[in-house]
């Protein structure tokens, strides 16, 4: 049996916070429990406290403790054309929601995707395409909002990744940069502008994240 956790701190212009993650892997399946937020800032308290059940790349069973509600995620794999199509389905008892996501891999460099709400005229369609195997572009189109994203992203050092991306709906302008090491942990730094805005004063996040296992 291994034990693995996870402590972040987080901080932004508006608030800061901190959350904690806790997995026990008995066999193949992960047994998981973990504090948002609202748990440990202000003093120990169960808001916020989620428990799950996972067998990796099949099923994941949320169960949010203060809300009393459960989130079932179920995930398949099938071959399209002799391509691979991924297929997760999530629902959420609380309010009744049902998502389908299905990821189309066409090769190492190029996948398609697309998300929908059932009962809704909510749904995503994105393309990705990696470049070189460092640069990615992403544009995305919202059937909600009936508007495009975009995104792009490039690895430097290996660890490092910078990212930029445009919700045309918000005018919203976003840059991030991000590192994720097995050796010195993972951080995030990040910053937003809405252009829409007459005083264009960015909103900061930082986020680091120290991972342990027992």
């Amino acid at each position: 049996m291994t034990m693995k956790a996870s402590l972040k701190g987080k901080y932004d212009t508006d608030k800061s916070g901190a959350a904690a993650n806790v997995a026990v892997f008995a066999s193949d399946v992960k047994l998981r429990a973990s504090l948002t937020d609202a748990t440990v800032v202000g003093g120990p308290s169960l808001n916020g406290l989620v428990l799950a059940v996972e067998k990796p790349g099949l099923f994941i069973v949320d169960y949010n403790v203060p809300k009393k509600d459960f989130r079932f995620q179920f995930m398949n794999s099938v071959r399209v054309v002799d391509k691979p199509l991924n297929l997760t389905y999530i629902h959420s008892q609380g309010d009744n929601r049902t998502i389908l996501d299905g990821t189309l891999v066409l090769n190492s460099a190029n996948k398609v995707s697309a998300n929908h709400v059932l009962g809704t005229g909510n749904g995503k369609f994105k393309y990705s395409y990696v470049h070189g195997g460092l640069t990615t572009f992403e544009p995305s189109y919202d059937l909600a909002k009936n508007s495009w994203d975009f995104a792009v992203s490039r690895r430097v050092y290996g660890d490092d990744v910078f990212r930029a991306s445009y919700q045309t709906s918000s005018k919203l302008l976003g840059l991030e940069w991000s590192r994720n090491s097995k050796v010195n942990g993972s951080f995030k730094v990040s910053a937003s502008y809405n252009l829409a805005e007459e005083h264009k004063v960015p909103k900061l996040t930082a986020e680091s994240t120290w991972d342990f296992e027992m």
